[in-house]
């Protein structure tokens, strides 16, 4: 049931009608949600409730226990860990590493035949399995009491906005707004509401419009120039952008109208002056979780430079891996973790002072361009592939072609939200507008989506469904 779809507009309709009518009774209510939450969930293969199941109980049952016989705390993470790491292990990697291991035999000389499972990796699973574990991690920590109640816990689990595709909620913000009384006012409404608008435009006029641009371009580099190359790495980045922060841009909306509030996701990621500044930016949700619950974990910057560096590439190339079972995350995930340790080397705590506007924009662009030539390791279907496309673009050879319009209109099209939302510090910056240009922006947004989107004549998931 994709957010871009209209099953689900029907489905929040109905939800949202019938979670309002429950409004005296937070049992109620919760117990909507998690009704809500598992069909959401079943729309997409039923099989799979099983596993959130799995994951709820568990880790419900192990933060119980970590109270009760906190001397044994260390075991009852380690069956936390164990279950929740072992399932995510086997329906995302398993094949990946039985691959590897056989491509690595078959390279020494030796004949390989292992076989290969025809695994069917369960939608969100990495989401909802690092929300879980972060609780059961904060509980062990000693951060907060575990939680009793557990319809409270399944609704932090399954919580349907969130649970494909995050934002990756921590239990000290999320679980109280699910314990605590929720009286719906107007007010967060219309801001819910234009969230939404934002991330439908987002979403329809700009991801879904440059998607098809991307695919042909990653699926045959031989046949564009070096300059369609360049054009069409510039798109995918304006879409995995355009569509991932309209996810979240819709699930916030979604569950604001609820009375929920989620964390923010994205704050105009490609305006950051550094790599250090944009992951502070980009998918703060996992961000925040890795270098919470890994890079700290692993020492973080204590135990001197050297460290520091090893701890930054570790945590990015399990950064990368948490994203898919490919040896192109892992080449992303280097990419970052080098240039994040050679930042931290180099320019940490450097400023430089500026007489003029030029110094920021230059440091915005070469941020950007790194970005971008890592997104390309991102995109690809394999490594091989990859080398391919690198390959065809580095030719320098051929015209300009046809992609600089879509480039061009992306770019503004995305820099009509990006800048009122930089300057302001508001996703919902239209409320705060005089009705006059409020009307104006609502109405190019809209215009925007029934022509341009238009154009588009299928529903595109979001990528990160795939994650």
């Amino acid at each position: 049931m994709l957010f871009n779809s209209p099953e689900f507009l029907i489905f929040a309709v109905v939800v949202i009608s019938t979670y309002v009518m429950a409004r005296h009774s937070l049992l109620l209510q919760n117990g909507i949600l998690v009704i809500a939450s598992y069909a959401f969930y079943a729309f997409w293969d039923y099989r799979f409730l099983v596993l959130i199941w799995v994951s709820t109980f568990v880790d419900f049952a192990m933060g119980q226990a970590m109270q009760r016989w906190p001397t044994r705390r260390r075991w009852w993470l380690a069956i936390s860990l164990g279950v929740n790491l072992g399932i995510l292990g086997f329906f995302k990697y398993f094949n990946f590493f039985v691959g590897s291991a056989a491509d690595a035999l078959i390279e020494l000389g030796f004949q390989a035949n292992v076989p290969t499972l025809n695994i069917i990796l369960p939608v969100g699973i990495s989401f909802y399995t690092f929300q879980t574990l972060a609780y059961t991690i904060d509980v062990y920590r000693g951060k907060f009491a575990p939680e009793r109640n557990l319809l409270n816990f399944a609704l932090y689990v399954c919580y349907f906005p969130q649970l494909v595709a995050g934002p990756i909620e921590r239990a000290q913000q999320l679980l109280p707004a699910i314990r605590t009384p929720r009286m719906l006012n107007m007010a967060n409404f219309w801001s819910g509401l234009t969230l939404c608008l934002v991330g439908f435009f987002k979403k329809l006029a700009i991801a879904d419009v440059v998607a098809i641009f991307v695919d042909q371009g990653f699926a045959a580099p031989e046949q564009y120039s070096s300059f369609e190359l360049v054009c069409i790495a510039y798109l995918f980045a304006f879409q995995i952008y355009a569509d991932f922060s309209a996810y979240s841009d819709i699930a916030r909306g979604v569950s604001r109208m609820m009375g929920i509030e989620l964390m923010r996701n994205f704050e105009s990621p490609y305006f950051s002056r550094n790599i250090q500044d944009f992951w502070r930016r980009w998918h703060i949700s996992l961000s925040t979780w890795l270098r919470d619950y890994l890079y700290i974990s692993l020492g973080g910057n204590r135990l001197g430079a050297v460290r520091t560096y090893i701890n930054l590439m570790v945590t990015m190339i399990l950064g990368g891996i948490w994203h898919g079972a490919n040896w192109t995350f892992v080449i992303w995930g280097v990419i970052h973790g080098g240039v994040l340790a050679f930042h931290r080397r180099f320019m940490a705590g450097k400023q430089t002072v500026s007489q003029g506007w030029w110094q920021p924009a230059v440091s915005m662009l070469a941020t950007f361009h790194i970005v971008v030539l890592a997104w390309i390791f991102f995109r690809a279907d394999s490594l091989e592939d990859s080398v391919d496309y690198f390959h065809y673009m580095l030719q320098l050879n051929g015209g300009i072609g046809d992609f600089v319009p879509p480039v061009v209109t992306s770019l503004v099209l995305l820099l009509m939200v990006d800048i009122p939302q930089h300057r302001s510090k508001r996703h919902d910056f239209l409320l705060y507008w005089q009705p006059l240009p409020r009307a104006l922006w609502v109405g190019m947004m809209l215009f925007a989506m029934l022509t341009i989107g238009a154009q588009q004549a299928y529903e595109v998931p979001f990528i990160y469904f795939q994650f």
